[in-house]
């Protein structure tokens, strides 16, 4: 039994924040999205692939930020090109910087649906617009959706404070069921203006779901069958899949796609890219402004980021190692006995329990979770983690050890 760990600074400091901010800390970063009492709440430093609390303790870190970070924490070519920037030229002004042009010039190469991209800060900001945007170009209102695609009034699960009208048009499908995606095109068949789908399916606190043969091709078809928009939301699989997404690593096409996290190594920058004859309806018929949307400090770390990709084959690397990992992991739960499943190989792993009438997966993964925060291995009980490229195979082998120790404190259970 390992030890549980000492947090005295952070629960201090969690007490402090909940008098300055509501919830003390924002949505998917407060205690119950990890295992209460046995998380760290605040961070100090993170280097590499590893990071430290405030209470001294250090982890191997698998969550990356919630995907943001493909190369590791304080990437010094990243920062020094993003301080040289700030230092030479500045990244705020009243008009657009060269820079834009050369990230945009970039993502053309690299993404297969971009002919034109529109530049923001958030994937919520990036699938929002890309949702007006459909509806600009169809002159049609609803949306089908499958997926997580951020905080907005549209898409949001917690429907605290907006009124349903807001959310109305939009109908939920499931990962990997043609037949109930066709159902809502075929009963909305004159109004339909979107598809949004994560190509890597990732609902919340299940296993990651691969497309399954002929998935994205058959949503595809019937978006071209109904006239929608189709939408690739990868936000999490852009620059980590494959420079140019999941759609290069699939081989199917979208009209539009949204990137963002992994393209900036943790500089907050997204982009809606896709067709040049729907996106050019944000020429004149749709409104995008913000004051920080063209700010470049962001886009210098994305083509920094993206640079480092390219050379240093960062994606084949982390490719080859979340497919030891998850070989690894499976085989460890495999001897286990433990009702448990790995998914998400090779770019997001997560382990999962399976479900049972009893509830007993609950109480499993609570103290395989608690288990392996104190063996100092970060990740998140309902949330797949990602591999960066400063992840060593010490660090992973560190981690398969500490996976098979903690599944095998469950058999008490």
């Amino acid at each position: 039994m390992a030890d549980k760990l000492k947090l005295d600074k952070s629960f201090a400091m969690f007490e402090d924040a909940k008098r300055l901010a509501p919830g003390g800390v924002a949505g998917i970063r407060r205690p119950y999205n990890f295992v209460p009492g046995e998380y760290p709440i605040f961070f100090e430093a993170g280097k590499g692939g590893k990071i430290i609390d405030v209470d001294g303790n250090e982890y191997i870190d698998y969550l990356c930020a919630y995907g943001p970070i493909i190369l590791g924490y304080r990437e010094e070519e990243v920062d020094d090109a993003v301080i040289e920037q700030i230092r030479s030229k500045g990244f705020c002004f009243s008009l657009t910087q060269p820079i834009s042009n050369q990230l945009i010039e970039k993502l053309c190469e690299l993404i297969p649906s971009c002919e034109m991209a529109a530049m923001v800060k958030t994937g919520s900001d990036a699938t929002t617009i890309a949702i007006r945007t459909a509806r600009a170009f169809t002159g049609k209102t609803k949306i089908a959706r499958c997926g997580y695609h951020g905080w907005h009034d549209w898409c949001v699960e917690v429907k605290g404070g907006i009124p349903a009208k807001l959310y109305e048009d939009i109908y939920e499908f499931h990962y990997n069921d043609l037949e109930g995606l066709e159902q809502i095109l075929k009963a909305n068949s004159d109004d339909m203006a979107g598809i949004i789908v994560t190509p890597v399916g990732h609902p919340l606190a299940a296993p990651v779901q691969m497309p399954a043969p002929g998935y994205l091709e058959g949503v595809r078809k019937l978006a071209d069958k109904y006239g929608s928009v189709l939408i690739f939301d990868e936000i999490r699989s852009g620059f980590r899949c494959a420079l140019g997404g999941a759609q290069e690593y699939f081989g199917v096409t979208p009209d539009l796609t949204t990137v963002g996290k992994a393209m900036a190594n943790g500089y907050s920058v997204a982009a809606l890219v896709g067709k040049r004859e729907i996106m050019n309806v944000m020429a004149d018929k749709v409104f995008l402004s913000s004051t920080y949307f063209p700010n470049t400090e962001a886009q210098i770390a994305a083509l920094k980021t993206i640079e480092i990709l390219q050379r240093d084959k960062v994606l084949d690397s982390i490719a080859a190692k979340g497919a030891w990992f998850a070989k690894e992991v499976e085989k460890v739960i495999s001897e286990s006995g433990i009702p448990a499943a790995f998914s998400g190989a090779p770019w997001m792993p997560f382990v999962t329990f399976d479900k049972d009438e009893t509830g007993l997966y609950k109480k499993l993964r609570n103290e395989f979770y608690t288990q392996l925060i104190r063996r100092h291995v970060f990740l998140q009980p309902y949330h797949h983690g990602y591999i960066c490229h400063r992840h060593s195979y010490e660090d992973l082998q560190y981690t398969v050890t500490a996976i098979k120790e903690s599944l095998a404190e469950l058999k008490s259970l």
